[in-house]
Formats: structure tokens, sequence, C-alpha cells
């Protein structure tokens, strides 16, 4: 097997951003197996020496050149974590020197801007939106008169990381439901379901990829068989074309594409960042 290339997302924050965009990147080459790293909250040159350090060690046991996608605003921060001899791929460099001259003004770079820039109004819609998802995470407490969307499908479907996800980046009150065996036997709609029918949105899986997962979460389990999985998502899929409700693979979608297409058929519109 080969060496997977090392790949650190860097940054003075978070590093949710560099994590996002670097993904992205990497996804273009199916073909490269990657090793990734987020390292958060580099907002000084000591630390930056420090992750350095562990960049240019990593490529040395490998034998590959690491790659950093960096989203550090300090000149002197990046210059330090070059000293680890990577790849240096920074997110903002491209943009700059087109909107200092679109805009006629020098850019001002300090640590942890951007992540300052807090509307506590659209921070405390998140967080609402967050215990929302919590508290109506597999069916439980299923009142879903104040839902913007309810994700059905399966157990293990990628229900409440969507969930999750729609919450805390876009403050969508979002609760799933988990189709049971039961349910899926009586082949329509649970009765707690019906009246909500205008915010159902289905996830399905490919049934071995549904096998592996479950696998992993209670090994030989009669829940975990193959069989079961086929016959769960044979039934779940039946259900969603019974009742013409939108639907959508989650096997090989990321949780953003879902999110992202999740909110595009229900047309919700909303940037809390």
């Amino acid at each position: 097997m080969s060496a997977q290339r090392p790949v650190f997302f860097v940054s003075d924050g978070t590093g949710i951003t560099a994590e996002t965009i670097g993904t992205s990147l990497l996804t273009q080459f199916p073909d490269v197996a990657f090793a990734t790293q987020r390292l958060p909250f580099i907002d000084t040159e000591s630390k930056a020496r420090q992750a350095a350090q562990r960049v240019r060690e990593t490529g040395e046991r490998i034998g590959l050149r690491p790659i950093i996608v960096n989203t550090v605003v300090d000149s002197a921060i990046s210059a330090a974590l070059a000293e680890s001899g990577a790849l240096m791929m920074d997110v903002f460099a491209p943009f700059i020197l087109p909107l200092e001259t679109e805009l006629g003004s020098m850019r001002r770079p300090s640590v942890g801007r951007a992540h300052s820039m807090t509307d506590y109004d659209k921070y405390e819609t998140r967080i609402n939106a967050t215990n929302y998802a919590l508290s109506h995470d597999d069916g439980v407490a299923p009142h879903y008169e104040e839902a913007d969307v309810i994700l059905v499908g399966v157990s293990r479907s990628g229900k409440t990381p969507t969930c999750l996800y729609l919450a805390l980046h876009f403050g969508v009150s979002a609760a799933n439901y988990p189709l049971t065996e039961e349910d899926l036997e009586g082949g329509e709609l649970p009765r707690r379901l019906r009246l909500h029918r205008h915010k159902l949105f289905g996830l399905t899986i490919d049934p071995v990829r549904l096998h592996q997962i479950r696998q992993q979460r209670r090994p030989d389990s009669r829940y975990a068989k193959l069989e079961t999985c086929q016959r769960e998502v044979q039934a779940a899929e039946a259900l969603f074309r019974q009742e013409n409700l939108p639907s959508l693979s989650t096997t090989h979608t990321s949780i953003e594409e879902i999110a992202s297409k999740v909110m595009s058929h229900f047309n919700i519109d909303r940037h809390l960042f």
C-alpha cells in the first residue's frame, strides 16, 4: 500500500475554513491518498515553529513532501510555517491583490479578526437550532411544529450529522426521524409524520455501505447484517416513492452537499457567517 500524502490544515483560528476549502481541493484528486490533520489556533511565531517542526518530521518519516493549506493572516507566522519545507497553499493569497485594487485600500491583517466578527443574534439562532436538533434527534420528543426540516431515513443513513450541520452553520431547525422495521412493514408514513409531510426529506444509502457502518457500531448483530440493510433500504426507498417525498443518497455525498441540497429544495436561504 502506497504512503498517504500528509496534508495539514493550519489556521490562527479554528481551522474550519482551511479544512473545508482544503478538503474540497483534495477531492479533485481521487487517485491520490491523503492523510489530513487540522492544526488550529497557530497564532504566534512560537506556535508556528512548533507546527513547522511537526510538519517537517511527518514528511521525513513518510518520505513525502507535506502540504499545508493555510488561512493564517500574519506574514511572519506564515513564514515560520514555510520553514517546514511543505508546499504552502495560502487560501487568501489569490484574492487579496484583486480586492486591494478594486477597493483602493490595502489590507490590514489582524490575527483572529475574522473570528471576532460575531453577530450575537445570529449566534443565538445557531445555538437554538443546535439545541433543537439535539432534542429532536432519532425521533426523540417529536414535536415538529417548529421544525424547518425533518430528515427521514433508516438508522445510520446520515440524518444526525446533517441536522447538526444545518443547525450549526445555518441556524436551520432540523429534526430527524429513524424509520424502524415496524414503520417500514406498515408501508406508509408513520402517523406522527403525516401532518408535517411538507417538511420531510428522505435520506437513503447503499446497503453495502450501511452494512459497513452498522458493523462498526454493533458487530455481527442482526441490525448490521447485509440482508437487514438491504431489506430496510429497499422498503425506505419504496416508501419515499409512494409518498412522493424528495430524497437523496448519502453514499458518496458529503454532509455539506446534503445540507445544500436540502436547503435548496426547501428554498432556505440563510447566511449566518
